[in-house]
């Protein structure tokens, strides 16, 4: 007898990423993020910034924004912007090899990581998760997904983030600590990554607080640009 698939309650919406110039959409599974990985940032966060093993914590799928304005959280007063180039997986497994980790790639593209970062710091002070300040509702906006089939892998070029007209962040892909193979290879011997999985890479130096009114206009040079407004 086949099992119904009747649920007791309605199912959640599925979560799509547009993809560029395309009409199909790209579904997502789960959404890791890597901590601290350009040293100029792990710098001004007051951290070692040597090649120290890679840390990573999530968002929800649900807490992709796109296409939409970034709406200020409630209780915090000092919400940072964070730009990150993002990585969509086609395929997965455990234990990757670096060497293959690009076979695993669909494409790229830019997202925002806002932090709460007032509850960051008193969950770090009392040894807490971060979910609080990283996982709430809209605090990932999130570009159009490029193909690698269109941009290659890049391994360099500019990431930058302007507010009101204004360069607050700026740095380079290469300053990686961790490049993308090595970030798929690694995460991959702590969960068994699936297609549909979205890794945000980390961000350079220069993070900020943004306020209500804040035009954000961000970018990975070559892949794909992200233009919002906080409200």
């Amino acid at each position: 007898m086949t099992a119904s698939l009747a649920t007791v309650i309605p199912q959640p919406a599925p979560v799509l990423l547009p993809i560029d110039g395309e009409a199909e959409s790209f579904p997502v599974r789960r959404v890791y993020c890597v901590g601290r990985n350009y040293a100029d940032h792990a710098i001004e966060m007051g951290h070692d910034p040597s090649r120290e093993p890679p840390f990573f914590f999530q968002k929800n799928p649900d807490n992709l924004l796109v296409g939409d304005d970034f709406p200020y959280p409630p209780l915090s007063s000092d919400v940072h912007h964070e730009v990150e180039l993002v990585i969509a997986l086609r395929s997965g497994g455990a234990d990757i090899p670096a060497e293959r980790a690009l076979d695993c790639v669909y494409g790229y593209g830019v997202g925002i990581d806002f932090t709460r970062r007032d509850l960051q710091g008193e969950a770090k002070k009392l040894g807490r998760p971060w979910e609080i300040a990283k996982a709430f509702e809209h605090s990932a906006p999130i570009s159009a997904l490029m193909p690698a089939t269109r941009v290659g892998h890049p391994d360099k070029g500019g990431i930058w983030l302007m507010r009101n007209g204004e360069t607050a962040q700026r740095g380079d892909l290469q300053q990686m600590i961790w490049k993308v193979p090595e970030i798929i290879a690694e995460l991959s011997k702590l969960f068994t990554l699936a297609p549909g999985d979205i890794i945000m890479t980390g961000t350079p130096a220069g993070v900020g607080p943004v306020a209500r009114g804040d035009r954000i206009t961000c970018a990975v040079d070559g892949v794909a640009t992200l233009v919002l407004k906080v409200v």
